[in-house]
């Protein structure tokens, strides 16, 4: 987001300030009145807007963009960052003044693979978001399959850990996730190259990359219906007549698949 932009949504901007400032704009700081504001990836905010923002913490009080007056602000502010701020200092990529302004009680949360005892909770909670999200019935992870996935690296902490529990209960048969389906998916090490497979075609052209989505989804719905193409047609809301010529598009042979391993 452009630093001007940024500005007016944390500061606020008066009408007329801008072209398509049609009106007053109260930014966060001024929404935030009385409570408590969360300043997500401060690192990678503009040096510009740092300058600004340090203003903010130390006198307690915002200007609006086009405005001629301080407003007194009172707003407890959280900052997060994926980064070492420590180290942008020393680039000079990160005003010094300020890091001292909001490093006044940290919390280090440490990576995902350190905290093995989370996986469970963490799991189930995403279960049931995805379930409510979708109209699903919960998916049960094993306990094995819980395992499984404490082994891998968890480059992308949390947030990979979403997005796997979401692409598992897709591919699951039935309503319970095992090992090997969690095996099917991980990469075997944390390299660039097995960790792009996590997510299917994560490069080449966007009609290769739908491509590829929509084989995945395709394959889990077959598998969650236990390849009941009526109920397979009704949950992707496609004709079944279109459902096997997409199937057909996407490379996908239903007799094989139907075959015992």
């Amino acid at each position: 987001m452009p630093a001007e932009l940024i500005e007016s949504e944390l500061f606020g901007h008066e009408k007329g300030a801008f072209t398509g400032a049609a009106a007053k704009h109260l930014g966060k700081f001024e929404q935030a009145e009385g409570g408590t504001l969360f300043l997500d990836e401060i690192g990678d905010m503009p040096v510009a807007m740092q300058a600004k923002l340090l203003r903010v913490l130390e006198e307690g009080e915002v200007e609006r963009v086009g405005g001629d007056k301080p407003i007194k602000v009172n707003v407890r502010v959280v900052v997060a960052t994926h980064r070492n701020l420590e180290d942008l200092v020393k680039q000079n990529s990160f005003r010094r003044d300020l890091f001292h302004r909001i490093y006044v009680f940290p919390l280090q949360l440490p990576p995902l693979r350190e905290r093995p005892e989370d996986f469970p909770e963490l799991i189930a909670h995403f279960a049931r978001q995805v379930a409510a999200q979708n109209g699903w019935k919960e998916t049960i992870f094993a306990d094995e399959a819980i395992a499984e996935l404490r082994k891998y690296g968890w480059p992308g902490n949390v947030r990979e850990l979403r997005n796997v529990v979401e692409r598992l209960i897709l591919l699951a048969s039935d309503e319970n996730v095992t090992t090997a389906d969690v095996r099917l998916i991980l990469p075997t090490s944390d390299s660039p190259s097995s960790a792009s497979s996590t997510t299917g075609s994560s490069t080449g052209p966007l009609a290769e990359r739908t491509e590829a989505f929509e084989r995945e989804v395709m394959l889990g719905e077959i598998r969650r219906h236990n390849f009941h193409m009526t109920n397979v047609a009704r949950a992707l809301g496609l004709e079944r007549s279109h459902l096997y010529k997409k199937c057909q598009q996407l490379g996908i042979d239903l007799q094989s698949l139907r075959k015992p391993e």
